[in-house]
């Protein structure tokens, strides 16, 4: 079912309101006791400190605001201690699993300033098996007031290898994640990786960012070998943080704990976090693979701009819609099929180039069973995709489009304010809602980094944030290195769905040595390794013409009933086996960086008694991503769930695998 339904196993118990005076310490403990957020004043100032199975992972750590009128917490008591739980399963309306668990015990604190101004600040905590989220709430405002700096710190008992790309000099979020000491490194980007102890992993991040700044953090060396790491909010141009008014709500500032870092990646905290749907009716969503007119432009064969190599023609889209057709995918995405791509020409969404017939290709899509996916870049003018969007959104409805891709190459939204400060992210949400109201899908590149909000609003259905497969078409510096897409699923996967493009057969090159650094075998994994709903099957279709590979993508879902990891390691492999909705069969993707590795699969997540065929496509004998990259060797067996395969991984290789019930 697509509609979202919820399940609720244990609603709230009631809740426990504690009016204190001079009141010690006080503390809330994970429903399993594992995680414990203990919440006091030192000085008059309010902070925190969290512990996991009773060892000491934040010591103490203030919270409050500096608001343009004085801040907030820097003379407080605690005067209201709330207490209330909550074990409830919700449905996904589609997604990495089906259902999902929403289990925590929430304290909330209220503290009082002690000065004249009396002020008010809450604080919500919620703390979960896997890690903890807190949030603030300033009470009701009349005027307006803004937020010069959150003055949240998170800080760790002592330094930790961590992954993480820098905040200052990394646009678009496309950096290579890289690995140090976390005092070593300079303001970084959110999703922040950590691995803190052996078989204790950490990660940083935010959700909900509805209507303020996006987090960013500046770790620095503390004493007694303490890390302090430092909000820092991305900024309007005039240095404000968060214009507000009315009720102040923060996002949630995030830690997942797990003593696995394949527990990183099916940790559902960021999303329980966030609010259930606001669409009631979601049977218009609808995941799905596609192919484009895409590769060929990034590798300088087709132009966006019209002209004699014009990639979205009328004809050429249409000779992909029949490929599409033929194999089974459900959209074709063409850019460039609108004005604005050539020199001095005008940006509109409301007309095409007089050489594609938007009605036409829908027309003959629709005889196909296969819908035309819409684009509009707007080279960073959000006010101009707001001000045509609910135009342009209401024909794209009518001729049966259900998706947009969504586009912001410029350093500046109208030429004034960062995209993930609090500015970018108003547009962002009104592009989503307005999406909504005429059944539009979103993938949204050059976004904020995601923080869940697809729970709220599933047609935000996945976004770029990372440096994506078309480095490996054009980057002067060779492409992304082997080790990149081993290290996304526990970087910028953990913010959520990823846009990045899978699925290269040709690794032909235009700037000699850049291509994809990986072989055949590792290119169809990492299908199934890096998720997203609308997964692109990135290639030229003439790449795939007669290519046995293909069959694996043909027969791949995107949205999943359950997900697990088996084994990973950060930036050396992994490993992931997803199970389809509805059906039976399981979908396994393993990848590995420059090194090359045997793994042993288990299978002891398929059903007991139950004989399955296993459909293995790996690297062959000679395989090796720098002398033979296109080997690769597609074999069948009968497994139960007591047996295991063996995975032989070349040198950034890989292998995808269809494990079919008998």
């Amino acid at each position: 079912m697509r509609y979202l339904i919820k399940l609720v196993v244990i609603l709230f118990f009631g809740s426990i309101t504690v009016s204190i005076c001079n009141a010690k310490d006080v503390s809330v403990t994970s429903p399993d006791g594992a995680v414990t957020v203990t919440v006091g004043t030192l000085s008059y100032r309010p902070y925190y400190t969290v512990s996991y199975q009773g060892k000491t992972l934040v010591v103490p750590s203030h919270l409050g605001f500096l608001l343009n009128n004085g801040e907030v917490g820097a003379h407080a008591k605690m005067i209201r201690v709330t207490r209330s739980l909550k074990d409830e399963t919700w449905n996904q309306v589609w997604g990495e699993d089906e259902t999902v668990r929403n289990h925590y015990n929430e304290m909330v604190v209220d503290f009082k300033e002690k000065s004249d101004s009396q002020r008010l600040m809450k604080v919500v905590f919620r703390v979960f098996n896997d890690g903890f989220g807190f949030r603030y709430i300033l009470p009701h405002h009349d005027k307006e007031f803004c937020v010069m700096d959150e003055l949240t710190e998170m800080n760790l008992a002592h330094d930790a290898k961590a992954w993480s790309i820098p905040s200052n000099r990394t646009e678009y979020f496309e950096g290579t994640y890289t690995a140090d000491l976390l005092s070593k490194k300079d303001t970084v980007c959110t999703p922040l990786t950590i691995e803190y102890e052996k078989d204790l992993f950490l990660t940083i991040h935010e959700a909900a960012l509805e209507d303020y700044a996006s987090l960013n953090i500046t770790p620095r060396a503390g004493k007694q070998g303490v890390v302090k790491l430092l909000t820092a909010l991305t900024p309007w141009q005039n240095g404000v943080k968060v214009y507000a008014k009315g009720e102040l709500k923060s996002p949630w500032r995030t830690m997942i704990v797990s003593p696995t870092a394949g527990g990183l990646i099916t940790s559902r905290l960021m999303l329980n976090l966030n609010e259930p749907s606001r669409i009631e009716d979601t049977s218009w969503i609808e995941p799905g693979r596609y192919i484009g007119i895409w590769w060929s432009i990034h590798k300088k064969q087709h132009t966006w701009e019209m002209g004699p190599h014009h990639g979205a023609t009328t004809e050429h889209v249409k000779r992909y819609m029949d490929f599409a057709a033929r194999h089974g995918f459900s959209g074709v995405l063409a850019e460039g099929w609108n004005p604005g791509w050539g020199e001095g020409e005008q940006v509109t969404y409301l007309q095409s180039y007089p050489d594609f017939d938007m009605e036409e290709v829908c027309r003959y899509g629709a005889s196909k069973g296969v819908r035309f996916i819409g684009h509009t870049e707007t080279w960073g003018r959000a006010a101009l995709l707001e001000k045509e969007m609910n135009e342009a959104f209401a024909w794209f409805s009518k001729m049966g489009i259900r998706a947009v891709k969504t586009g912001y190459v410029g350093h500046l939204f109208d030429g004034k304010e960062l995209a993930k400060s609090q500015y970018g992210i108003r547009h962002y949400r009104r592009v989503i809602e307005c999406a909504a109201k005429h059944h539009i899908m979103i993938d949204n590149h050059e976004p904020a980094m995601p923080t869940g909000i697809q729970r709220t609003w599933p047609n935000l259905m996945t976004q770029e944030g990372v440096r994506g497969q078309e480095y490996n078409a054009w980057d002067r510096r060779g492409g992304n290195p082997p080790a990149h897409t081993v290290t996304l699923p526990f970087t910028r996967g953990l913010a959520g769905p990823t846009d990045f493009t899978p699925a290269i057969f040709n690794f032909s090159e235009i700037v000699k040595g850049t291509h994809p650094h990986s072989t055949l075998a590792k290119q169809l994994g990492e299908f199934v390794v890096i998720y997203s709903p609308l997964q692109m099957a990135a290639d030229a279709i003439e790449n795939y013409e007669g290519q046995p590979a293909l069959t694996f993508i043909e027969s791949c879902p995107t949205t999943w009933s359950r997900t697990l990891v088996p084994h990973g390691e950060i930036g050396k492999f992994i490993t992931i086996a997803r199970k389809e909705r509805g059906g039976d069969r399981w979908f396994v993707g393993s990848i590995t960086n420059e090194e090359a590795r045997t793994l042993n699969l288990t299978l002891d997540f398929l059903d007991e008694g139950a004989t399955y065929r296993a459909i293995i496509y790996e690297d062959g004998p000679d395989a090796d991503y720098e002398r033979n990259p296109y080997s690769m060797t597609i074999r069948q067996m009968e497994v139960t769930s007591k047996d295991s395969l063996v995975l032989r991984l070349a040198r950034s290789g890989g292998a995808a695998i269809r494990i079919e019930k008998q």
